[in-house]
């Protein structure tokens, strides 16, 4: 469904021929007449996003927290009222299904996520290519457990606000309560939530509101200071900040530990869960064979790679390009899975040159992620040969 704020002026949605990056974000305003701007603006005082197209579920039932602990990859039996986080759905060879972003409020765990997000079925004989969209994999999972999980994306709609001005913005527009620390979650006046999303330096607030007052909430939030912003912008940032997207940083091969979601969203230690087996084994006694890092690519030249193009270090294939965004500072940059033994103090090519997309490309060394050292199963089992 495209969101009424399509039809605000100034609204300009994804061209139909966008790459694969605006694709998922069909239905909601591509940006608000300049993206660089909206950029600024999120880093220096406050922008609204829409991000209306995202799913949103919602499970109820008084075995909800042990349920959703046992189906996804999140320690949440103990998940309190008034706080989030965020998980996966992994298949069962702990390969990246789905990330979510979870909400307990009011007796009720809600879950977003992209318009779309499939999982690998539970039953080889279910879904389109051995898929199931989220619901139905919901659906499948309940045996009798006390949880009726529903679609609740026609009842809610998400909107974020981001930028060091956001929270005194939002009070001023009637948000008594605006969630400050990490993954708080508190309710906003006339139904829905609001949540704090650690955004790696940036205020982000997720208002999660009734559908039917989307529009309302737009037009008070923006008459008090908020700057429109579309999701070119959203983007930008996301990747600055080194958040993964599934779909577009990921491929069928993703695992948690590749895109350092290991600990925020996929525990090592809890009981058994689809894919946790690989989990536990790569923390425990290996290290994943790709990391993600950010590509600071050549902006002398027009072309740029596409998600999906290769990472070339001379003629060896060292990588997969995920997103593809221009930054207001930074310039063009991607989000890229790289082998763990690919050098990151060369220069490298990023794209595809049979295309006639491929530049020249660097890694950010502050992005690199650092070596956990010895894993944890490996030195024991070291030490214990010692004694």
């Amino acid at each position: 469904m495209n969101s009424p704020l399509l039809e605000l002026p100034g609204a300009v949605a994804a061209p139909e021929e966008a790459s694969l990056d605006s694709s998922l974000d069909v239905g909601v305003p591509w940006h608000f007449g300049d993206p660089f701007a909206e950029q600024r603006s999120a880093a220096r005082s406050a922008v609204l996003v829409d991000r209306s197209h995202r799913q949103v579920l919602a499970v109820p039932g008084e075995e909800r927290l042990s349920w959703l602990h046992l189906v996804l990859s999140q320690h949440l039996t103990e998940l309190p009222e008034g706080q989030g986080t965020e998980a996966l759905v992994l298949d069962s060879q702990g390969h990246i299904d789905c990330h979510l972003m979870l909400a307990h409020h009011e007796g009720a765990v809600y879950l977003d996520t992209d318009a779309g997000a499939q999982a690998t079925s539970a039953l080889p004989t279910i879904g389109v290519d051995g898929k199931q969209t989220l619901p139905e994999y919901l659906e499948a999972m309940r045996f009798w457990s006390k949880v009726e999980p529903r679609d609740a994306t026609d009842e809610f709609a998400l909107l974020s606000a981001i930028g060091p001005d956001a929270a005194e913005l939002l009070r001023k527009a009637g948000v008594d309560a605006v969630p400050s620390a990490p993954w708080e979650v508190v309710g906003l006046p006339g139904g829905g939530f609001a949540r704090h999303v650690p955004f790696r330096g940036l205020f982000t607030v997720d208002l999660v509101v009734p559908r039917k007052s989307l529009v309302d909430w737009w037009m008070r939030l923006t008459d008090t200071g908020f700057r429109p912003a579309g999701t070119l912008a959203y983007e930008a940032l996301r990747v600055e900040a080194l958040r993964p997207r599934v779909g577009l940083d990921t491929d069928e091969r993703a695992i948690p530990h590749e895109m350092g979601w290991i600990h925020t969203a996929a525990h090592v230690a809890k009981g058994c869960y689809r894919g946790q087996e690989t989990v536990a084994k790569v923390h425990n006694v290996g290290k994943p064979p790709r990391r993600m890092v950010l590509l600071h690519l050549d902006g002398s030249v027009e072309v740029r790679p596409e998600t999906g193009d290769p990472v070339l270090h001379g003629e060896r294939k060292v990588g997969r390009i995920g997103s593809v965004v221009l930054h207001h500072e930074l310039g063009p940059v991607a989000l890229a899975l790289l082998k763990r033994t690919a050098p990151v103090d060369v220069e490298l090519v990023a794209g595809d040159a049979e295309q006639e997309r491929a530049v020249a490309a660097a890694v950010d060394p502050d992005s690199v992620p650092p070596d956990s050292g010895e894993p944890p199963g490996r030195l024991a089992a070291r030490g214990l040969r010692g004694h």
